[in-house]
């Protein structure tokens, strides 16, 4: 057993390394005497593990070795061994459901202890097959209650609010994404991970933002401003380039996280990402106003009456049940052309979404009822030729003339 010190005395230990392995037994001897320790009881020597380390303590004034003053020798300390330390589990909460299983029913308690037996370590770290089975089913329930509850918010948006429809849309994406960062919290917590595991991958994480999905979550935050300000919502018109470069229009469907759905009325669907719509330039038809003006070209002859035409024009722009009468319709003389006298028939629409070429179509069909009706012509391409006189060409006019003669007198 080790001397104690005097009580005048003060000492500070010194760790040196011990000559005896920590893990094997040794019998145990008095370092005063050197005599074997006998057990009092049984009188047998007593044995006894030897400490991973020896302190030495020295003299805090002096700084000197302190011994024992009966045999001489260094005043020694043993401290305890440090702990072995258990693989770490990265699934807590899954021990603790493995040990309900057990206690509810052998039979599943001992095959939940074979895929627990079944583990892969890496480094401190060991991740069984219970852990991932209880993982994914922990994941399975969270996702599907996340969809319930991402469900019952858009139905009670839609029934219990007042809001237009950009207003709902807004109001659901924002939900949806506050209940799926609340599902993702609670998934953590269910499954027993301490979140301060994430701080390792935090900064993969942010690069990963960065780099990789830089693009996603500019057209998150793009959809989530262009219907907050309401310049691009569902219903709109819009003029847009197809793949050939030609300019059609098409009407906004969804606007999703990503991309805006936009469908033309050959029934083609674009998907333009959102954050495109909100840099670049964009023809809204219904912005501030649904009505569209739609322009009709028209060309009579320049021997019809001018007026009788007009009249004509506005009767059939008149004619079509798509076209407004406030504000009506309106003609306009654009040019002197080759062979005929161009108008312009101007008309509006309120409801763009239905189309503009069908409108044109009606308006030209009716026009022509009437103007067959009125004679009003409608002129072909005419060109007026002047041919100056040579002698090469007075000699085949009069070739052909004789070949004329001579076919009509045979």
């Amino acid at each position: 057993m080790t001397p104690a010190l005097p009580k005048t005395s003060t000492a500070t230990p010194t760790a040196t390394p011990s000559a005896t392995p920590a893990s094997q037994p040794v019998p145990l001897i008095d370092p005063a005497t050197g005599e074997p320790l006998l057990d009092p009881e049984t009188g047998e020597q007593l044995i006894g593990i030897a400490a991973t380390q020896t302190t030495r303590y020295l003299d805090p004034e002096t700084g000197e070795l302190l011994v024992d003053p009966k045999t001489g020798e260094p005043l020694l300390a043993a401290t305890p061994p440090s702990p072995e330390t258990s693989p770490t589990e990265p699934i807590k909460a899954a021990s603790e459901a493995k040990d309900a299983v057990a206690e509810q029913s052998e039979t599943i308690g001992d095959m939940v202890a074979v895929m627990d037996s079944m583990a892969l370590k890496l480094g401190d770290m060991s991740i069984s097959l219970w852990d991932v089975v209880f993982a994914a089913g922990i994941l399975l329930f969270v996702i599907m209650g996340a969809w319930l509850m991402t469900r019952l918010a858009h139905a009670a948006v839609s029934h219990f609010t007042r809001l237009d429809e950009t207003q709902k849309l807004l109001t659901e994406k924002l939900v949806s994404i506050v209940v799926w960062a609340a599902a993702f919290f609670v998934g953590i917590d269910l499954m027993g991970i301490d979140l301060t595991a994430f701080a390792v991958f935090s900064g993969a994480f942010g690069l990963a933002i960065g780099f990789g999905l830089q693009k996603t979550f500019g057209n998150l935050i793009a959809g989530i401003i262009l219907l907050m300000d309401k310049s691009i919502k569902p219903g709109d018109v819009i003029a847009i380039a197809d793949q050939a470069g030609q300019s059609t229009f098409g009407q906004i469907r969804k606007i999703g996280i990503r991309a805006v759905s936009i469908t033309t009325r050959d029934q083609r669907e674009y998907l333009i990402p959102n954050e495109n719509l909100m840099i670049n330039q964009v023809e809204n038809w219904s912005y501030s106003s649904r009505n569209v003006r739609i322009q009709v070209p028209v060309g009579i002859s320049y021997n019809c009456d001018i007026k009788l035409a007009e009249k004509l024009m506005l009767e059939a722009a008149k004619s079509c049940k798509r076209v407004k009468n406030t504000p009506p319709p309106v003609t306009w003389l654009e040019s002197y052309g080759d062979s005929s006298v161009n108008f312009v028939v101007h008309c509006w629409i309120s409801d763009p979404e239905d189309g503009v070429g069908n409108v044109r179509s009606e308006v030209l069909k009716k026009l022509w009822e009437l103007f067959q009706e009125s004679d009003i012509e409608i002129p072909f391409p005419q060109r007026d030729i002047n041919l100056r006189g040579n002698q090469q060409f007075d000699q085949l006019v009069a070739a052909i003339s004789q070949r004329v003669k001579e076919d009509g007198k045979g």
